[in-house]
C-alpha cells in the first residue's frame, strides 16, 4: 500500500466512540478491579482460598457479557490446581484468527506509595489512573473488547478474534502451557497475535515491542554456622556468610561497572541496533525522565544508544530479596549463620534460558570459598523473545493507525522485561505476525509504588488496535 493510500482506508477505531466507551463503561469497572488484591500465586500461595483472583475474573466476566459484540462467547476455563483462564471468542467473516492477550493477576503491594495513593485504591488525577494492576495488565481485556466493538460498529469485516486472559503471568505463566494444550483446537492457529502487556517509549505515539529479555531467578544461600554466634567471639575467625556471598556474586557481575560476565551475552542483531538509534533520536530529550533517580545520580552508561541496549539486549543482575538478615531495629552483634539472596538475572532475548540457568548455578556453586555450604536453587527460567520480521501490511497498518490517532508515526523498540507468553507463542506459531504493545510508559511504574495507567494513551491504543484488526482483514482478504 503506498503512503498516500493509508489515509484513504476507513478508520475502524472511531476515537470519539472509544473515548466515550472508556469514560462511561470501562473506567467504572477498571476502578473496581484495582480495588481487588488479586495477587499472583507467587505472592499469594493461598490465592484459591482467598478468592481475590476469582473476584477479578467474575468482574471481567460480568463486564464482558454486557458488551454489544455480535457473536461474543465467554468461558472461564479451570484446570485442576491451576489459576483460571478467561477465553472470549468473536466469530469473524474470514477463517483467519487474531489472538489478543492480557492477564488479570497482579504484583504485590510494595511500599513507597505517595500520600493519597495506595495499591488497592483507585485514584484518578488528571490523565492518570493510579492503583495496582490498572496498567499491568487490567486494562488489556477492556482495550481488546472495546476495539472489537469499535470494528463491528464501523461495519468493517474482521477475522475471528480470540481474547485470552490468564491469571498467572506475574508468576511466570506457569499454568499457561497446560491451557494452551487443552485449548489448542479452540484457539486454532492465529496468523496475528496482539499482546497488550508491554511498554511504550512515550505517550505521544503508538509503540511496538520487538524483543524481550528473558530472566533467570533463583535463591543463593551461603551457610557458615549451624547457629548464630556472638560477633565478638566468632568474627575474624569464621568467615562472614555475607562476605562469601559477595565473592560469589563477583563471579557473575563486576561490582564496579555492573557488567555481567561474557557467558550471558549475545551479539545484538544489526536491525535491532538500527532500531535503537532511531528510538534514541525520538526520545533524546526524555532521558532524564526515565526513572526517579536521586538528585545527582547518574545512569550506568553515558551514550544513549548504549544505555538503551543495556536495558534491552544486555544481561543485568539484581538482588531482589534477602533472608537471614534481620531488620536494623532487630540486629544484634551476631555473626549470622546464613545469608540467602534472591537473584534476578535478566538475559538477552536470544540467549538460551535453560543453558543460562545451568551456567549461573555452575558459577555460584563451584569451589565454595572456605568450604562454606553454597547452594543455588533456581526457579523455572523464562526465555526471551525476538520478533520475526514484520510484514509490510502490518508495518503500514501500525504507522497508519498511529498517524490517525496520535498524529505521529509508530515507533519500535525492545523491552527489558519478560512476557513468558511470547516465547511460548513464538514456538507454537512460527508463521504468525506479532504486534506487542502496551501502556507502560515513563513513570507508570508497573511492579512498584504509584503505578498508573495513562488514560489518553490507553484510549488511543484501543482505537489503534481496532484499526489493525480491520487492516488485517483487508490485507488477508483484500
Amino acid at each position: 500500500m503506498p503512503d498516500n493510500a493509508r489515509s484513504t482506508a476507513p478508520a475502524a477505531g472511531d476515537l470519539a466512540f472509544v473515548e466515550r466507551r472508556w469514560e462511561e463503561d470501562v473506567l467504572p469497572t477498571l476502578t473496581r478491579y484495582i480495588e481487588i488484591p488479586a495477587k499472583s500465586p507467587a505472592f499469594d500461595p493461598d490465592w484459591a482460598a482467598h478468592g481475590h483472583i476469582d473476584r477479578a475474573v467474575t468482574l471481567i466476566e460480568d463486564w464482558a457479557r454486557r458488551r454489544p459484540i455480535e457473536g461474543l462467547t465467554l468461558e472461564t476455563v479451570r484446570l485442576a490446581g491451576r489459576t483460571p483462564v478467561i477465553l472470549l471468542e468473536v466469530p469473524g467473516t474470514s477463517p483467519d484468527t487474531i489472538l489478543l492477550y492480557g492477564h488479570c493477576d497482579k504484583q504485590p503491594e510494595m511500599v513507597g506509595w505517595a500520600d493519597g495513593l495506595g495499591p488497592w485504591q483507585a485514584v484518578r488525577r488528571g490523565d492518570r489512573l493510579y492503583g495496582r494492576g490498572a496498567q499491568d495488565d487490567g486494562y488489556a481485556v477492556f482495550c481488546a473488547l472495546t476495539a472489537i466493538e469499535a470494528v463491528q460498529r464501523s461495519g468493517a469485516p474482521h477475522a475471528r478474534c480470540v481474547v485470552l486472559i490468564e491469571a498467572c503471568e506475574e508468576s511466570g505463566s506457569g499454568d499457561l502451557p497446560a491451557y494452551m494444550d487443552a485449548l489448542a483446537v479452540r484457539i486454532g492457529e492465529p496468523d496475528l497475535v496482539i499482546c497488550l502487556d508491554s511498554g511504550c517509549g512515550n505517550y505521544d505515539q503508538l509503540w511496538g515491542t520487538t524483543s524481550l529479555r528473558g530472566i533467570v531467578n533463583g535463591v543463593l544461600t551461603v551457610e557458615v554456622l549451624t547457629e548464630g554466634m556472638h560477633s565478638g567471639a566468632a568474627s575474624g575467625i569464621v568467615p562472614s556468610s555475607f562476605r562469601i556471598a559477595r565473592q560469589l556474586l563477583s563471579r557473575v557481575e563486576d561490582e564496579r561497572t555492573g557488567a555481567v560476565v561474557k557467558d550471558f551475552h549475545v551479539t545484538v542483531p544489526p536491525a535491532r541496533l538500527t532500531e535503537a538509534r532511531a528510538v534514541v533520536d525520538v526520545l533524546a530529550s526524555e532521558k532524564g525522565d526515565l526513572f526517579p533517580v536521586m538528585p545527582g545520580m547518574r545512569y550506568a552508561k553515558e551514550d544513549p544508544v548504549d544505555l538503551l541496549l543495556a536495558g534491552t539486549w544486555e544481561p543485568a543482575l539484581s538482588i531482589i530479596g534477602a533472608d537471614g538478615i534481620p531488620s536494623i531495629v532487630d540486629a544484634g552483634n551476631v555473626l549470622r549463620p546464613t545469608t540467602s539472596l534472591k537473584l534476578s538475572l535478566r538475559i538477552p532475548p536470544t540467549l538460551d534460558a535453560e543453558r543460562g540457568t545451568r551456567r549461573l548455578r555452575e558459577l555460584l556453586e563451584a569451589d565454595p570459598p572456605y568450604g562454606a555450604r553454597v547452594t543455588f536453587k533456581a526457579a523455572t527460567p523464562s526465555p526471551g523473545w525476538d520478533a520475526p520480521a514484520t510484514q509490510p501490511w502490518l508495518l503500514e497498518a501500525l504507522h497508519a493507525a498511529s498517524e490517525r490517532h496520535f498524529r505521529k508515526p509508530a515507533m519500535f523498540k525492545g523491552l527489558g522485561g519478560s512476557i513468558p507468553f511470547m516465547a511460548m507463542l513464538g514456538e507454537r506459531f512460527p508463521r504468525a505476525q506479532f504486534f506487542i504493545t502496551g501502556t507502560g510508559g515513563p513513570g507508570s511504574n508497573a511492579h512498584g509504588p504509584n503505578e498508573f495507567l495513562h488514560l489518553p494513551m490507553a484510549k488511543r491504543l484501543t482505537a489503534c488496535v481496532a484499526d489493525v484488526i480491520a487492516d488485517h482483514y483487508r490485507a488477508r482478504r483484500g
